[in-house]
């Protein structure tokens, strides 16, 4: 069946960012995963070819899209080339939605025509060591000073993709304590520029997957924050984080379906050049029966995939639905690629061949942005339970 998800435009944008990895991205990707990072000045050709301004509005440089749909190409499109766009994926799927929604009018003139060209690129730190998803526990505070012009932020984050290379950073922070029953007051968003002196970059820390993608520790030390560049109203970040996790979610199950339709590219493509006991492993009946199941499973992800996105254009994809779509795109993802591996035989474990990058890249997917058991949950309450 073909896909009514997408219009003329998003399949000659598909074009163009399919040419753009052809010729930009897969000839250095072994580089870049051997240096654990794709290079800074990377960054600076995907805002040249307009990555990063599809969703900011026109005023500040940008293309002025609503549709999250583009967004959802470029996953598909890395996916199918098994490489990725280094740790940029947040700067635009994580940290234009806060700013767009909660910056203000000299915010965004100060940041936004940046962000599109790629000068300044943006991460968000809000896990802290020994919180993960307890958000509401985080330690790191800002303190407004005496006179009032700046907040002292003092802590540590982990786990902060893009965290190498940003300039800027949307930091959680508490700036007062928790009420007594609401331990989620008191957490507010701060836009720190990271050439501030007392921050600093600790680890880029050594994952077992998404090795291109710059993750790293953050810590503040008294550092000294302008009170021009707080996020939004003061002690109500708790709120603002909640309101972008369907997007999020969504984001994932998208990669996650992306991810699972290139394994059984990757492995159609080996099991007919790959010979055994005289014939192509292909033309044996268990390749194909695995190959059709691991087929009928994507095809229910995509439709998955494909009413989220719809109703995320709408304005109507709710977090609980969200929920499930990222819970079952992942899970299935899990299995399909899984299988596709073992299908490689040997050489599925060897790291030259994509569908063992795959295996590990995809893991994390069942982790951040929630785990399934946190899907779970969320679903559940929404059925009453």
């Amino acid at each position: 069946m073909r896909r009514t998800v997408y219009n003329e435009d998003h399949e000659a944008f598909r074009e163009t960012i399919r040419a753009f990895i052809e010729g930009e991205v897969v000839p250095v990707h072994e580089e870049w995963l051997a240096a654990g990072q794709a290079p800074r000045d990377f960054y600076y050709k995907l805002g040249e070819l307009g990555i990063f301004g599809i969703e900011v509005p026109e005023e500040y440089g940008g293309a002025g899209e609503e549709s999250f749909k583009f967004q959802a190409i470029l996953s598909e499109e890395t996916a199918r080339a098994g490489v990725s766009f280094g740790g940029s994926g947040v700067h635009v799927a994580l940290c234009l939605p806060y700013l767009k929604a909660y910056a203000t009018e000299d915010q965004k003139k100060r940041w936004l025509p940046d962000f599109v060209s790629g000068r300044t690129m943006f991460a968000i730190a809000m896990t802290e060591p020994g919180t993960g998803s307890d958000l509401a526990g985080m330690k790191t505070t800002a303190k407004l000073s005496e006179d009032g012009t700046h907040y002292v932020l003092n802590g540590a984050k982990t786990f902060i993709t893009g965290g190498v290379h940003a300039d800027r950073v949307i930091v959680c922070a508490r700036t007062a304590p928790p009420k007594e029953d609401d331990r989620r007051f008191g957490i507010s968003l701060l836009v720190v520029d990271t050439k501030s002196e007392g921050y600093a970059v600790g680890r880029k820390l050594d994952k077992l997957g998404l090795r291109t993608s710059d993750t790293a520790e953050l810590s503040f030390s008294d550092v000294k924050v302008p009170v021009e560049d707080l996020l939004g109203e003061e002690n109500k970040g708790f709120s603002y984080l909640g309101q972008n996790l369907p997007q999020e979610r969504l984001g994932i199950a998208v990669g996650a379906y992306a991810q699972a339709a290139a394994a059984i590219r990757f492995a159609q493509e080996y099991v007919r050049e790959r010979t055994v006991f005289g014939k192509p492993v292909a033309a044996f009946q268990n390749t194909k029966f695995e190959l059709a199941a691991c087929k009928a499973e994507v095809d229910a992800a995509e439709a998955v995939v494909d009413r989220a996105l719809e109703a995320h254009d709408r304005r109507e994809l709710t977090a609980a639905e969200a929920a499930s779509a990222k819970l079952f795109c992942t899970e299935v993802a899990a299995r399909v690629i899984d299988r596709c591996l073992q299908l490689h035989g040997g050489y599925g474990y060897m790291n030259e061949y994509p569908i063992a990058r795959l295996y590990a890249d995809n893991r994390v997917n069942r982790i951040y942005g929630g785990t399934s058991e946190v899907m779970k949950m969320i679903i559940a309450k929404s059925m009453g339970l």
